[in-house]
């Protein structure tokens, strides 16, 4: 399930905030979800499902700004974000109450802004009736930057392009590793899944972001984004992706995706 939540500054002015803006936003929905909920905030934040998965995920902020070093000032005094959840969709109502009127503070050493959610809007299902084992083949883009590629012995990661051989491989795998995580092992190693990278006419992009940053726990991870995903599998697994994102560190606001259009899919330069 999506959601679109739409802040509003709390004050006028030269408002700024962190250019690497993920953590703290993250660190804000865990908070809302702990006042809502203590326990299932808890659950999200120290087990996960089972292997430390959070299924949810949110979009980069889109707004009205310019980015001036490492700030990105407000020129207006709202901004906009989506968030997902792979959650019972009898829940849709409890999360939606949960963000209402509530407040976030995005903020680093350097400045803080502060915003009230004016608005939590449901975003309607992308289904038609499709049964939960019926194949289905949906094309996405990134609403945020996807982090995907190998891990090494020492718990860090070799980044890959969309451009790299193995990079679907690893996308492949860390969906296959959140299908193990909701059901077992038979139905992960025995799912049909597929990703097919595509591209529009620019060029996609990298970006580095910078998790917990100007702390001992300093993270850099290397992000691409601006390029679309032909998803392949059974609906229930493909909801899977759609609601918890692609790749990995999705709960800092990593590899969110959004339904393409039919203009964008026939516009496919590969076409």
């Amino acid at each position: 399930m999506q959601f679109k939540l739409i802040l509003h500054c709390d004050e006028v002015g030269d408002n700024k905030i962190p250019i690497n803006y993920q953590y703290p936003l993250s660190a804000a929905i865990y908070k809302i979800l702990a006042k809502g909920d203590s326990e299932y905030a808890a659950f999200l934040h120290e087990k996960g499902y089972g292997k430390g998965y959070k299924m949810f995920t949110f979009s980069d902020l889109k707004g009205r700004f310019k980015i001036r070093q490492d700030r990105i000032h407000l020129l207006g005094t709202s901004v906009e974000f989506t968030i997902s959840f792979h959650l019972p969709e009898a829940s849709r109502t409890f999360i939606e109450g949960l963000f209402r009127s509530e407040r976030i503070t995005i903020a680093d050493k350097k400045s803080k802004v502060h915003f009230k959610v004016a608005a939590v809007l449901s975003q309607p299902s992308i289904w038609n009736g499709e049964q939960e084992n019926q194949i289905v083949r949906k094309t996405v883009r990134t609403a945020s930057a996807i982090v995907s590629g190998n891990k090494k012995e020492n718990g860090q990661y070799d980044f890959l392009s969309p451009a790299d051989e193995e990079y679907t491989n690893t996308l492949e795998y860390s969906w296959r590793n959140k299908i193990q995580t909701l059901y077992d092992d038979e139905t992960a190693q025995n799912a049909l899944l597929k990703i097919d990278v595509e591209y529009f006419q620019n060029p996609y992009r990298s970006r580095l972001v910078t998790i917990k940053a100007d702390t001992l726990e300093e993270t850099k991870l290397k992000s691409y984004l601006n390029f679309k995903l032909k998803l392949t599998g059974e609906k229930r697994f493909v909801d899977v992706l759609l609601n918890s994102g692609a790749g990995v560190y999705n709960a800092q606001g990593m590899g969110c995706l959004e339904m393409v259009g039919p203009k964008e899919i026939k516009n496919n330069r590969n076409d």
